[in-house]
């Protein structure tokens, strides 16, 4: 590893602005009281359930293409258009939590997010498909406007780890995506999985929403202040610059990877393994890795600190994407690599998360410069990935995963190294 990521000091988590609240989950809530164990729980499920909805086009793209008379390549830019939609909805969304009450806003993005999902099911070409999923998933930040709240109510010494628990629930929606929606696809169509979305996320969504604080005493200013704060706030913190960086170049990794293998397993010939769709989706099985180490990644960052479990992290990721390679034309050495990139990617995932949660004053903000920096850079290689795909193969792709990685370490270790020195 470098040595600048020995050096750094375990993170200290500084205080957040909002009170922290232990004996309820409600704070200054005027409504329904919840244990804090059950609201943690539902607020996970929420997520899994929301989270789902980006992901959910992906392992559904042969059947897409079947039905609109097209190749699974020719619409792998769907699965782009979904993430692109995530980061704009980040980017005008998720900083109302700083001002808005956020049991409303979680009502109306749910709602929303269902009415797109439905469209989409509807639509008749790929065009139109891809205008239904980026409302959706627009809409679909509930995760992103829900873990602040969680950071901010959490005791300082367990914030990592409640951080945790709503990433696992995170990972196990991508994975409820891709196997249930593979199976679901191939035995009923992908409209109906897109139809099932809707009823999930508006049922869920809603739910969750009755139960969360109603909130008084939020910031004042206009309502999209938080938009214009954004540069702001990551030109004043550079934790939060390297949670940012580091973020996107795990996160861009593993979508070059993850949105290109159903096309790797569903392809026939030398481009890939010739699964069904459904069996091309129970791969996603292995997704379960991320939702079980989560916990543990948490606990390990409230004892170690953030930046050594990221150091940890980028080692292990760097190590699955040989491993992805050969798993071109090995079976056992893409469920290896699987495996290992995401423990990597959540173990990132949860240090970086804290970091940028508790860098700044203003965590909703500085969580939406997080989480769209990841976003943004899974959109851009995930594109790449699919060109590289249908010009050089998986061979391509993985090159797209390791570039990613590498850019996103070195554009952040240069400096620190620079500064240790210039110190």
């Amino acid at each position: 590893m470098p040595s600048s990521a020995k050096s750094a000091p375990p993170t200290t988590p500084t205080t957040p602005t909002t009170p922290t609240v232990t004996g309820t989950a409600t704070g200054t809530a005027t409504g329904t009281t919840v244990r804090p164990g059950l609201f943690l729980v539902l607020i996970a499920v929420c997520t899994a359930v929301t989270a789902a909805n980006v992901y959910i086009a992906a392992p559904l793209l042969p059947l897409m293409a079947r039905d609109f008379g097209s190749t699974p390549s020719a619409v792998a830019w769907i699965a782009s258009v979904a993430q692109f939609g995530y980061a704009a909805g980040l980017l005008f969304f998720a900083p109302l939590g700083d001002r808005v009450n956020r049991r409303r806003l979680v009502a109306v993005l749910s709602v929303v997010t269902a009415a797109a999902l439905g469209l989409g099911a509807a639509a008749s070409g790929a065009t139109a498909l891809a205008a239904a999923v980026l409302v959706a998933s627009a809409a679909t930040v509930v995760p992103q406007l829900l873990v602040p709240l969680v950071a901010e109510r959490a005791p300082a010494h367990r914030r990592a780890r409640h951080v945790a628990a709503l990433i696992a629930g995170l990972f196990t929606g991508l994975v409820a995506a891709r196997v249930l929606g593979g199976l679901a696809g191939q035995a009923f169509g992908w409209r109906y999985v897109f139809v099932g979305a809707a009823v999930l996320t508006a049922l869920l969504g809603l739910a969750s929403a009755a139960v969360l604080p109603a909130e008084r005493g939020r910031r004042p200013g206009p309502l999209f202040s938080g938009l214009a704060q954004l540069p702001a706030v990551v030109r004043g913190s550079a934790e939060l610059r390297r949670a940012c960086i580091r973020q996107a170049g795990m996160y861009g990794a593993w979508s070059a990877l993850w949105t290109s293998l159903a096309l790797l397993l569903t392809g026939s010939g030398d481009d890939g393994y010739g699964m069904t769709t459904a069996a091309a989706g129970l791969f996603g099985l292995f997704g379960l890795a991320a939702a079980v180490v989560a916990p543990l990644a948490g606990g390990l960052v409230d004892r170690f600190g953030a930046a050594k479990i990221v150091s940890y992290a980028y080692g292990t990721a760097a190590v699955s994407v040989p491993l992805f390679w050969l798993g071109g034309g090995a079976l056992w050495a893409l469920c290896a690599a699987a495996v290992v990139l995401h423990m990597a990617l959540v173990a990132n995932h949860v240090a970086n998360q804290t970091r940028a949660l508790t860098a700044t004053s203003s965590p909703a903000v500085a969580n939406t410069a997080y989480v769209v920096a990841g976003f943004a850079g899974g959109a851009v290689a995930s594109a790449l990935a699919g060109t590289a795909f249908t010009h050089w193969g998986w061979t391509g792709v993985c090159a797209v995963a390791a570039l990613w990685l590498a850019l996103g370490w070195a554009t952040t270790t240069l400096p620190a190294r620079t500064t240790l020195r210039s110190g």
